[in-house]
């Protein structure tokens, strides 16, 4: 049986971009992936490093985290490096760092209740992984869910620090510098770019 494959696409290609004013192509090319909404490439000159994510066998969601037989597997996740980049910047297996970025050069997530949590992590030297690249695994770092107290009703309900173990990096990704309050989008598909925001490290313990 035959396959059926689009190599041109009539609606998107007869679709406009809001931004520009601009056609989107109909056919497959590529497009830098580091540009803001319009397409203007983004320079974030000192920042080495390209951020990823992925996610852990054990910890597929962010609900997962309330799962105990899972997080006894692996209770925080951690910052995968390549043993090259770890060599090079003197970092060994454990060793945290924090995570900052051009959009986020405090390496802090500030929660708007007068709480800021620092982007810092353990990292996990590996083979595994392209030179120049680091990842995070999603669904850990909470600071709700259970991971900070709350009162319900005038009763208080403590804190399981289980939950709060990790740390999600969502708050160092790369900001449109054209729209200032997203993230950086697909402008066809318009899924957030979370595959690449150009980073450095700083060795805090």
């Amino acid at each position: 049986m035959g396959q059926h494959i689009v190599l041109y696409s009539e609606k998107v290609a007869t679709t406009k971009s809001a931004i520009t004013g601009k056609a989107f192509s109909g056919i497959p090319r590529f497009f830098p992936p580091y540009t803001d909404c319009a397409g203007n490439p983004i320079q974030d000159e000192g920042y080495d490093f390209h951020l990823i994510t992925h996610r852990e066998i054990t910890m597929t969601k962010s609900r997962t985290i309330s799962n105990y037989w899972l997080t006894s597997v692996l209770p925080e996740n951690a910052l995968l490096i390549n043993r090259r980049d770890a060599e090079r910047l003197g970092l060994r297996e454990g060793d945290k760092v924090r995570v900052r970025s051009a959009s986020n050069p405090d390496g802090m997530w500030d929660l708007g209740n007068d709480r800021r949590l620092p982007l810092e992590l353990k990292v996990k030297v590996v083979e595994g992984i392209r030179p120049g690249t680091v990842t995070f695994a999603l669904g850990f770092g909470h600071w709700a869910y259970g991971a900070s107290e709350i009162v319900i009703d005038g009763q208080r309900i403590p804190a399981d620090p289980r939950r709060a173990k990790g740390v999600h990096l969502n708050a160092v990704m790369r900001v449109d510098p054209l729209l200032k309050n997203t993230p950086l989008t697909d402008p066809v598909g318009a899924s957030v770019v979370f595959y690449d925001t150009r980073v450095k490290l700083e060795r805090v313990g």
